[in-house]
């Protein structure tokens, strides 16, 4: 799903100012439809860290982490 602006980000360059809100907007927006933060962090080049920061700068409301609740069974 990487699109022009998010394949010439090189691993540890500095992304700062306009470039930096522009990819916030759109790593929000692949977010919020339904991607993950590692397949957004895989896609960009970048680490967990970053694209978690950079979604949280950007106001975007994070889910929870997913998985099967091992103890479901036993509440029931």
């Amino acid at each position: 799903m990487a699109d022009s602006s998010t394949t010439d980000l090189g691993k540890g360059k500095r992304i700062t100012g306009g470039d930096r809100t522009s990819l916030a907007d759109e790593l929000r927006k692949r977010y919020d439809e339904g991607e993950s933060i590692r397949s957004l962090a895989i896609s960009t080049n970048r680490s967990y860290g970053f694209v978690h920061r950079l979604l949280s700068e950007s106001g975007a409301s994070l889910r929870s982490r997913g998985g099967a609740n091992r103890n479901s069974k036993k509440e029931a």
